[in-house]
């Protein structure tokens, strides 16, 4: 594992303050990991982050944690509870350390491409939560889709061969923000306990609803897949009725694409169209051929609505558990 030297460091004290602005904002809180990502960036955008190349000079680094620190004091004052004393001693600690991990990324990276060498790139979080155009402020403070491989990465955007949309047969949300299709019923509970649907990060259970193919079509829109992976197909094997989304109403008119604003978002209709379930078990399938014909109807509709081609289909949780059309 390499870490290039200008990324920003996610302080101790980030962790701290993301708690105390989750508690600020009450009932309109936006539901994060708890993990100071939101804060970290808020330093970065705001000139006054920490990065990894400041963690090798300790007086620089120990200034600007002591500064940081000082005006979360001014902000919080003693509900803050953070020594920052406490977290430099430790960094002594992680310098020498870190040291054989940090790189100059943008050389490196340069030779990759320039070596031909094959590369997989994965996001880590969906569209829905990309700063820029996800549901926001129920974001992540980072740009999620494509735009962001290019700005974190420094690749050549022309040396992209292919991009991969990964979509679930149906949709879900980890925390707070706008989710259309979600099923607040014994349909998302089933998803939900079926799919074992929590959180990576925080072990909070997801919400669970429909497939959104407004929202998939949007995604495409904004990242321009040439392929998606259907992925979690066996989690719809026992129902009998399968409901997809293909249009938002707002005050009687159809909406063309995925609104920004949120009060649209909360006071709209969502147009579903019911395809036959096919009630067999299709985990562990490996060819197209073999999954029931229903179940190849649903993966054609969401072709043909999206107008992408449904490469991939997950069939089960192991990695042998794919079909490759």
């Amino acid at each position: 594992m390499l870490i290039s030297d200008r990324c920003h460091v996610d302080l101790d004290l980030h962790t701290k303050v993301d708690g105390l602005e989750e508690v600020e904002l009450g009932n309109a809180n936006i539901g994060t990991t708890g993990k100071g990502i939101g804060p970290t960036y808020s330093t970065k955008a705001a000139r006054s982050g920490i990065r990894v190349s400041d963690v090798f000079d300790k007086a620089r680094f120990d200034e600007k944690l002591r500064h940081m620190a000082d005006g979360y004091k001014k902000r919080y004052g003693d509900i803050l509870k953070y020594d920052a004393e406490d977290e430099i001693k430790r960094f002594d600690e992680y310098r020498e350390r870190l040291q054989a991990y940090v790189v100059d990324q943008v050389p490196l990276i340069e030779s990759a491409v320039k070596g031909d060498v094959k590369m997989l790139v994965e996001g880590a979080n969906a569209l829905m939560l990309d700063i820029d155009n996800g549901t926001y402020p129920f974001v992540t403070s980072s740009n999620t889709g494509l735009g962001g491989i290019f700005t974190g990465l420094h690749l050549n955007p022309r040396k992209i061969r292919e991009t991969i949309g990964v979509v679930k047969a149906y949709t879900t949300r980890v925390g707070s923000g706008p989710f259309p299709t979600e099923q607040l019923n014994e349909v998302g509970e089933k998803l939900q306990q079926v799919g074992r649907e929590f959180g990576v990060t925080t072990g909070r259970k997801r919400r669970c609803g429909w497939l959104d193919l407004v929202l998939v079509k949007y995604s495409n829109s904004i990242n321009w897949y040439d392929s998606i992976n259907l992925t979690k197909l066996d989690i719809l094997d026992d129902f009998e009725e399968i409901q997809v989304a293909v249009a938002y109403e707002h005050n009687g008119k159809e909406i063309t694409s995925f609104p920004a604003d949120l009060s649209v978002l909360d006071t709209m209709n969502v147009k579903y169209v019911t395809l036959p379930g096919w009630k067999a078990n299709t985990m562990g399938l490996k060819k197209w051929e073999e999954l029931p014909e229903n179940a190849r109807k649903y993966v054609e509709y969401i072709e043909k609505f999206t107008g992408v081609h449904i490469k991939y289909i997950g069939t089960g949780p192991g990695q042998e558990n794919m079909i490759i059309r």
